[in-house]
């Protein structure tokens, strides 16, 4: 392996742990403010942080970028389902750990081939066997030794995992569409840094829309769940109106508790991890950039155990081995196609 590419890997593998990390954040941030408010505040962060990397790359870009009118309706398509999988996932993560959030948000990873398939494309054995190992995990995590028993949490994140797949391949859609630039005959493809930036902004604005009309409702839908969770104390916050009201009367002052976690999701899992990826992925073959982000599960269990003095049980232990291998299992043909072919095309 060449220098090049071991500092790539090394990028990703920064960047698997900065995401697994902010499944951390998004947990212990649950504890002082609702999951609209708290998704809106750090997607809004996450598409300003992006603008100095989009000034940048404009700067350095000879042949230029589709404009921003072209850019609008990818972003609201984008957008609209990113904020579907987070508030799925914000949700969840309210009844779960960390560590099974990190990597059941992870089985897009084996559900985006399958949904392929409804597309015309076509799927090997690997998938099929990493579908089979990631499910058997997946009992393991949400069971954990009690078949009659399943965490609630666990299948709102795995609905979220769904939205996460279809995301992927809305994406790759958007990512080959060619848009004419000016009047030129050339077309032009939309950068994936801008649109990046115009979905997180279309996310945020959603998940405050969210925030004002939902967020007074929240606290009831957790206490019919998992009614524990409101006896013992914890993520009893404020709907986002009343928050926003006694911020503005100076009767709640922020604290640093408060802040990290929204400062982490925003700037770090979003404005610097994606930077990190996009420069990372110029020379790490795409097999390398998959498999080693999909260790983002192995970070957030970390951080759940360091930071959030979470138990890993035999049981959860044994559906993180077997997810984990589901994942790499699912990109086996990449990996071998990219060994025949050398470093391939970049994956997004």
């Amino acid at each position: 392996m060449n220098k090049k590419a071991l500092r790539a890997d090394l990028l990703l593998l920064l960047t698997a742990g900065i995401w697994g990390f902010g499944f951390v954040a998004q947990r212990s941030g649950m504890e002082y403010i609702g999951p609209f408010a708290f998704n809106g505040i750090r997607f809004i962060l996450g598409s300003l942080s992006l603008l100095p990397l989009i000034l940048i790359r404009r700067s350095r870009s000879a042949a230029g970028t589709a404009s921003m009118r072209h850019l609008l309706l990818p972003s609201l398509a984008a957008g609209g389902c990113l904020f579907v999988a987070v508030i799925f996932q914000q949700f969840g993560i309210i009844f779960t750990t960390a560590g099974n959030a990190g990597f059941i948000t992870g089985l897009y990873v084996v559900l985006t081939p399958i949904f392929g398939i409804f597309l015309g494309r076509k799927t090997g054995l690997p998938t099929w066997v990493g579908s089979v190992l990631t499910l058997t995990g997946l009992y393991f995590i949400s069971a954990a030794g009690s078949a009659g028993s399943v965490n609630p949490g666990d299948i709102i994140i795995v609905i979220s995992a769904f939205f996460w797949a279809a995301h992927v391949l809305l994406i790759d859609h958007l990512m080959r569409i060619k848009v004419a630039h000016n009047s030129a005959e050339k077309n032009l493809s939309i950068d994936p840094v801008e649109l990046s930036s115009g979905q997180f902004a279309v996310c945020g604005v959603l998940s405050m829309i969210g925030a004002i009309l939902a967020e007074p409702h929240t606290a009831s839908v957790v206490e019919q769940i998992d009614p524990s969770l409101l006896d013992a104390g914890l993520f009893q916050w404020l709907p986002f109106p009343a928050l926003a009201a006694t911020l503005t009367s100076g009767s709640l002052h922020l604290s640093m508790e408060m802040l990290i976690p929204i400062l982490y999701g925003g700037l770090c899992s979003v404005g610097i991890a994606y930077t990190l990826q996009v420069v990372a992925q110029r020379d790490a073959p795409p097999a390398h950039a998959t498999i080693i982000l999909c260790f983002e599960g192995c970070f957030a269990a970390l951080g759940g155990v360091l930071l959030l003095s979470e138990k890993i049980g035999l049981w959860t232990l044994l559906g993180f081995i077997f997810m984990l291998a589901g994942m790499i299992a699912t990109q086996w043909d990449i990996y071998r196609g990219a060994s025949r072919r050398g470093a391939g095309k970049k994956i997004y």
